[in-house]
């Protein structure tokens, strides 16, 4: 993952965000994020002590995809207000684990388990946190995500965390490097569309006012 320069002008054939002043790039960058009906979030992230293994994909009325968090994966999908959650047996525990098992849960608004997981499927809360590079804003080196040239944009030297930005085609956001060893996200299928729907009344379990959350 260094850096891919070559003999000559390593801009050549880009989308020149790479010349421009890094505040300006960040700005593209988030613009086009915003822009995007769709995209792709996978990798890692630690969030209040816990660490969480992401795959989702994400639209502007909800997401769908896998979270895994001390041990367990579990699925997650909201359209819109309604958030579901399908999991194993060990998830819930004993006592309604059989019940709920690979069933998706509806989970009431009001549960802990609401705020904790929501926040996965969402697509603007999820890219605020990606454009939040501490210290002085800087242009770092050329570098590939996936084949993808990139330019790399840092904040305090790195250690404030750092920003792929694709230098092909539009400047999309490629990969987010949190500050201090917090995690690494790839985005991924910008503007790739997917089905998002509510599951088929018949797999899903009402259960009630509330859902035992990972490590609650």
């Amino acid at each position: 993952m260094g850096a891919t320069g070559c003999a000559g002008d390593p801009d050549a054939g880009t989308n020149g965000v790479a010349k421009l002043p890094p505040k300006t790039i960040e700005q593209r960058a988030r613009s086009a994020a915003d822009a995007a009906a769709t995209v792709r979030l996978s990798g890692t992230v630690s969030s209040k002590g816990g660490t969480y293994k992401l795959d989702m994909r994400l639209r502007g009325n909800g997401g769908l995809g896998q979270v895994t968090a001390k041990g367990n994966t579990f699925q997650l999908l909201r359209v819109g207000d309604d958030l579901y959650l399908k999991a194993g047996a060990g998830f819930y525990g004993d006592e309604v684990g059989d019940k709920l098992k690979n069933k998706y849960v509806k989970v009431p608004t009001g549960d802990p388990a609401y705020k904790q997981f929501s926040g996965f499927t969402d697509k603007e809360v999820l890219l605020d946190g990606l454009f939040v590079l501490d210290g002085e804003l800087a242009v770092g080196d050329h570098r590939s995500v996936g084949g993808t040239r990139t330019i790399a944009l840092t904040g305090a030297g790195g250690s404030g965390g750092t920003l792929d930005v694709s230098l092909e085609g539009k400047p999309y956001p490629l990969r987010y490097e949190r500050a201090g060893g917090a995690g690494t996200l790839t985005l991924a299928d910008w503007g790739k569309d997917f089905t998002l729907r509510a599951p088929d009344a018949d797999h899903i379990v009402d259960y009630g006012k509330s859902v035992t959350a990972v490590g609650s």
